[in-house]
């Protein structure tokens, strides 16, 4: 019997939204659909980038890194996007074209230049790729000319960035997207800016923070029902004592852990880093979407939408 106070583990009072971006299903209730895995591909410093500003790089190497994404995908049954980061305009559209010949996946157009990431998504509305392009990301100094440009491309999908410099805490997260007396939230952003798929990016910014990310996206499920999720890559990439000192497996076990809890918390995504993590990053997510799977069943009824789900493709 459940104890007074306590409440379901994991079951949303709020309708949980699912959005179909090019045949990828992220969002619902912890347990119905497999953990979106992103990948991130020509982020800085890429051994395989040679130019990063005129975006030449190893096409080969490229291609193999997407291949093995796509292999991983299709053994664990997790969808899969692929982060794709350019440090100019025109290096970004060289990505773009590169990745989207080589898988039909949707993507990620993110640069931390906001020009770069306009010019690339009116690339992208030219060459007719919008369906599978997500604008990465609306923040909280976004411009009023940046959310005008996403509107006349006619943008369906964009990452918001929970990121609040007032209030770092969980509860900082659902504020910025509500917004404060005399600011516009995030979320009232999007929708001026015409966006149908908003996912919410619950903004990890050191190691000690994945924790409060993680919280932020229960949060964001249980006040507005939207897919939300994290990038704990960011702190996990630059997490010196684990690269160095522990031992030679420290920083995929532990980079693979810090991603793989957040989905215990309820995350449709997770950036799980460089994209030549696939081969430590899908099992070990994977196996905590089985677990969650499995327990939504038994305890909640809630069943897997998916027959590519992990629960059925690597519990055998």
């Amino acid at each position: 019997m459940m104890r007074k106070g306590m409440r379901k583990m994991l079951v949303f009072e709020k309708e949980q939204k699912v959005f179909d971006i090019c045949g990828v299903k992220v969002g619902g209730q912890p347990g119905e659909y497999p953990t979106v895995l992103i990948g991130t591909i020509f982020y800085d410093k890429h051994k395989i980038v040679s130019d990063p500003l005129k975006g030449i790089f190893d096409k080969k190497r490229a291609e193999e890194l997407l291949n093995k994404q796509d292999e991983m995908s299709d053994k664990t049954g997790n969808p899969y996007i692929v982060d794709v980061v350019g440090s100019s305009a025109e290096a970004l559209i060289k990505y773009i074209d590169f990745v989207t010949s080589v898988t039909n996946s949707p993507f990620f157009v993110d640069s931390t230049l906001a020009r770069a990431r306009i010019e690339a998504m009116k690339h992208v509305a030219e060459v007719g790729l919008m369906e599978r392009a997500i604008y990465n990301s609306i923040e909280s100094h976004v411009k009023d000319e940046e959310i005008s440009a996403l509107k006349e491309m006619n943008v369906k999908s964009a990452v918001v960035l929970a990121f609040n410099p007032r209030n770092p805490r969980p509860e900082g997260r659902t504020q910025i997207l509500q917004g404060y007396p005399g600011q516009v939230g995030l979320l009232s952003a999007a929708e001026k800016a015409g966006v149908q798929n908003i996912l919410v990016d619950t903004a990890v910014l050191d190691v000690p923070s994945i924790g409060f990310s993680a919280m932020a996206i229960q949060l964001v499920k249980q006040e507005f029902g939207l897919p939300a999720g994290c990038a704990p890559s960011n702190a996990t990439t630059t997490w010196k004592r684990i690269r160095k000192g522990l031992s030679p497996y420290a920083y995929n076990v532990c980079s693979a852990v810090s991603g793989a809890i957040t989905i215990f918390w309820g995350a449709n995504f997770v950036l799980y880093g460089p994209v030549e993590d696939a081969e430590t990053a899908f099992p070990a997510y994977a196996t905590a979407d089985l677990l969650m799977a499995y327990y939504a069943s038994r305890r909640h009824k809630i069943e897997p939408k998916t027959r590519d789900h992990p629960l059925f493709k690597i519990l055998r």
